[in-house]
């Protein structure tokens, strides 16, 4: 590990100490206990306010090291601390490493002078407030530059160059810095003989993806940045919110109220469910949805109907035979038949089923078991419980995942809002057939993608999740702010 990097507190986080060696981060006036160590360490632990070498700990030949090691590596799966390289004065930084996983570790892979770099397609340079940051949703860190002439490093290696080319002293917090974001995958090492093109694409499921779709899907959910996330009114005291309905438009208006008047009858069991309809965020556990409840609700909302092929025809040329597409009808309407939403169900209690993680085959209308860790699960259930306010987890939550590949091999630039669009079509089908059934169900606007790549192994741009939605036999009508939602 290169002398140059350090590992220091991140912004708005302290570290106490008491006369045991207990130490303590306190941080948004929350605290985490870290654990009792040596009087050597606690007062090592000192230096990470201003900056400590990773270096001088990370031999882990002494004991007092090997301590350390597990106090900082304890630290940072907490996201407390930050990464910088110095400038040419101690006191300056270069840049400043910001982990936006809670299992990223700086790694430094070697470089030669004949390695060919390559920006990813997927990295930007953008402006936060004052300052200058470098990131990409792929990886597992952001960059914060300090030092403008970074960026014209970074621009330079918009087109494929050798290290060589770039002419940095090897010992350089530049160089160092390359490789940095070379383990962060903002920077590629490229065959110069392969199509460029392709280079950046040697996974063929990343080729599918347009670069604001990639960087939409991983800033809007949780797991893969380290940003503010749901209802923390960012704008309150600031700007007004916005009405419930909008100002009616000028002009003369024609009053449909008397026309529902005039026939009440007309009312449908289809307009009925749509008025029952509510979130329900509290469960009765001493009654859980059954088995039987379960399979009545998959089967009317996703299992598959029907199947055929068809030929794509691509292009403007006549007579060539194009691909053969599969499709598989389902009953909820999808964006060119694509139906590239898939259903993993995370199960606290229903009786008839073992608690844990299972995938739905809509094809044969059967759940498959997956082995995941148990704390896996009940991070996720955890999840739920928070973002509805509850204190207990759903009786089952219902993560609806998407191939995205299934609908990006066709659409470009609208692939992901046609996927959130399906998610919504989805979601309502879910609250009706609950409705119609006596069940209670609640859609949940946060879903950590990270975690649920743990637990599939499934890497997120392949498949990832998109929504959830709980789903139970409800306590009450539970409300949200006092009124049903």
């Amino acid at each position: 590990m290169p002398a140059t990097l350090s590992a220091r507190l991140g912004r708005h986080v302290m570290l106490e100490a008491d006369s045991g060696g207990r130490l303590v981060a306190c941080f948004g006036g929350f605290s985490l206990d870290l654990g009792t160590f040596s009087a050597g360490v606690v007062d090592r632990a000192q230096h990470l306010c201003a900056g400590l070498p990773l270096v001088s700990f990370a031999s882990g030949r002494r004991r007092i090291d090997k301590e350390l090691d597990v106090l900082v590596r304890r630290m940072a799966r907490h996201g407390l601390l930050e990464y910088r390289l110095p400038g040419s004065r101690a006191d300056e930084d270069t840049v400043v490493i910001e982990p936006q996983l809670p299992d990223y570790w700086p790694r430094t892979p070697q470089l030669r002078e004949a390695d060919t770099l390559l920006l990813s397609r997927f990295a930007y340079i953008r402006r936060r407030g004052a300052e200058t940051v470098l990131e990409s949703p792929r990886a597992g860190a952001l960059f914060r530059i300090c030092d403008p002439t970074i960026v014209a490093i970074i621009a330079m290696l918009s087109m494929p160059r050798q290290v060589k080319q770039l002419r940095l002293r090897d010992a350089s917090p530049q160089r160092e810095l390359l490789a940095l974001l070379v383990d962060c995958q903002i920077l590629l090492k490229i065959d110069t003989a392969r199509d460029v093109r392709r280079a950046a694409e040697d996974d063929d499921h990343l080729a599918l993806w347009d670069f604001h779709d990639l960087l939409f899907h991983a800033r809007s959910s949780e797991g893969r940045h380290a940003n503010p996330t749901g209802g923390v009114y960012p704008h309150a005291g600031v700007i007004t919110p916005l009405p419930a309905v909008r100002p009616r438009w000028p002009g003369k208006k024609i009053d449909l109220r008397k026309f529902s008047a005039a026939h009440p009858e007309k009312v449908t069991s289809g307009a009925k469910l749509l008025r029952e309809r509510h979130s329900t965020r509290r469960f009765d556990d001493q009654r859980p949805i059954i088995l039987a409840e379960l399979s009545r609700l998959l089967e009317g909302s996703v299992r598959v109907l029907s199947k055929w092929k068809s030929e794509a025809h691509v292009g403007d040329r006549v007579g060539d035979a194009g691909p053969v597409v599969e499709y598989a009808i389902r009953p909820y309407p999808s964006a060119g038949a694509s139906y590239e939403l898939e259903l993993y169900l995370a199960v606290d209690k229903c009786d008839g089923l073992d608690r844990g993680f299972y995938h739905y085959d809509a094809g044969g209308h059967a759940l498959v078991p997956i082995e995941t860790r148990a704390h896996d699960l009940e991070a996720m259930l955890t999840g739920a419980r928070l973002a509805m306010g509850e204190a207990a987890a759903p009786q089952i939550l219902i993560t609806i995942a998407a191939r995205f590949g299934r609908m990006s091999w066709k659409y470009s630039s609208i692939a992901y809002a046609l996927i959130l669009k399906d998610v919504g079509v989805l979601t309502q089908t879910l609250y009706l057939l609950a409705t119609d059934m006596g069940l209670g169900g609640c859609a949940i606007g946060s879903v950590n993608i990270d975690l649920f790549a743990k637990m599939t192994g499934i890497e997120f741009h392949i498949e990832g999740p998109v929504g959830q939605f709980a789903i139970g036999r409800g306590a009450t009508s539970a409300t949200f702010g006092g009124q049903p939602t």
